[in-house]
C-alpha cells in the first residue's frame, strides 16, 4: 500500500506539471522507476502504460478548453506514432542510454532559447505545419527510447520557435495520447512475438504503474484549465526553466554526480 501511495503522489505531481507545461510526466516517472532499479525498457513500457490513461484525460481537457491547433495536430500525431513505434522496437533491441547525451544537449539548447524568448517577450506565431510531422517523428522516437521525451522535444520546439504556449502545450498533450497508445501497443507486440526477450518481471511493477495511473488521473483533467488561465510570458518562462533544469539534471546523472 505504501508503494502505491508513493507512486500515486509521483503521478499526481508529474501530471500536474505535464498538463500545465506540456512535459515532465514521462521524464519524472521514468527517473523515479529507474532510481528504484527498474530496467530502462521495463520503465519505459510501464510509464507508457500509465500514460495511456492520463494522456486521454489530459487530451480531453485541452480539447474542451480549445487549447488545440488541429492543423498542427494531425501531422504531429502521425509523425509521433511512427517515431514512437520505431523507438519502442529499437529500445527492446539496444541500450537506449546511447542517445541520452544528445537529448541532454538538445534540452540545454532549447531551454536557453525559450528563456531568451520569455525575457524578450516575442509575439506569438504559428509553428510551421510542414515541420510538425518530422518534429512529431523525433519526439515519438525520443519518447519511446528515453521513457519520456515527447513534451521536452515537441512542446519545447514549438514554444522555442515563438509559438503560443497555450496552443503549443495543448496540441502537444493531445497528440501524446495517440503516440503513447502506439508505443504501448508496440511494446506489447514485441513481448507477444518474443522479440523482447528480457521483458520478464514487468508484473513486479504493477503496483507502481497503478499508482502512477491513479495519481495522474486526479490531476490530468485540470490541465486544460491551468494552461488557459496562465499568462503567456509566465508560461513561456516556466517552460524554459523546466527544460533547463531537466537538462542540468540529466547532465549531472551522465557525469555520475547524482
Amino acid at each position: 500500500m505504501e508503494e502505491f501511495l508513493l507512486f500515486a503522489l509521483v503521478g499526481f505531481l508529474a501530471q500536474a506539471v505535464d498538463g500545465a507545461l506540456g512535459m515532465a510526466y514521462g521524464v519524472v516517472s521514468s527517473t523515479v522507476l529507474l532510481s528504484v532499479g527498474v530496467p530502462p525498457a521495463a520503465a519505459s513500457a510501464s510509464v507508457h502504460a500509465a500514460e495511456v490513461f492520463t494522456t486521454a484525460a489530459s487530451a480531453g481537457s485541452h480539447a474542451w478548453h480549445r487549447n488545440v491547433n488541429w492543423k498542427l495536430f494531425v501531422p504531429l500525431a502521425i509523425g509521433g506514432c511512427v517515431g514512437g513505434a520505431l523507438g519502442a522496437f529499437v529500445l527492446t533491441s539496444i541500450d537506449g542510454a546511447i542517445l541520452k547525451p544528445w537529448i541532454t544537449g538538445y534540452l540545454a539548447l532549447m531551454g536557453g532559447v525559450i528563456l531568451w524568448r520569455a525575457i524578450r517577450g516575442p509575439a506569438p506565431r504559428l509553428f510551421p505545419v510542414k515541420y510538425s510531422g518530422p518534429l512529431g517523428f523525433f519526439g515519438g522516437l525520443f519518447d519511446a527510447i528515453g521513457g519520456g521525451g515527447w513534451g521536452p522535444t515537441v512542446a519545447t520546439a514549438m514554444v522555442g520557435a515563438g509559438g503560443d504556449p497555450r496552443t503549443s502545450i495543448g496540441t502537444t498533450n493531445t497528440a501524446e495520447f495517440l503516440v503513447t497508445s502506439t508505443i504501448s501497443a508496440t511494446f506489447l507486440a514485441t513481448l507477444l512475438t518474443g522479440h523482447w526477450a528480457d521483458a520478464g518481471g514487468l508484473s513486479d511493477h504493477a503496483t507502481a504503474v497503478a499508482g502512477l495511473i491513479a495519481g495522474g488521473l486526479v490531476s490530468a483533467p485540470l490541465a486544460g484549465l491551468m494552461v488557459k488561465l496562465a499568462p503567456q510570458r509566465i508560461l513561456t518562462g516556466a517552460v524554459g526553466v523546466l527544460v533547463a533544469s531537466l537538462a542540468a539534471y540529466q547532465a549531472a546523472r551522465l557525469a555520475g554526480w547524482v
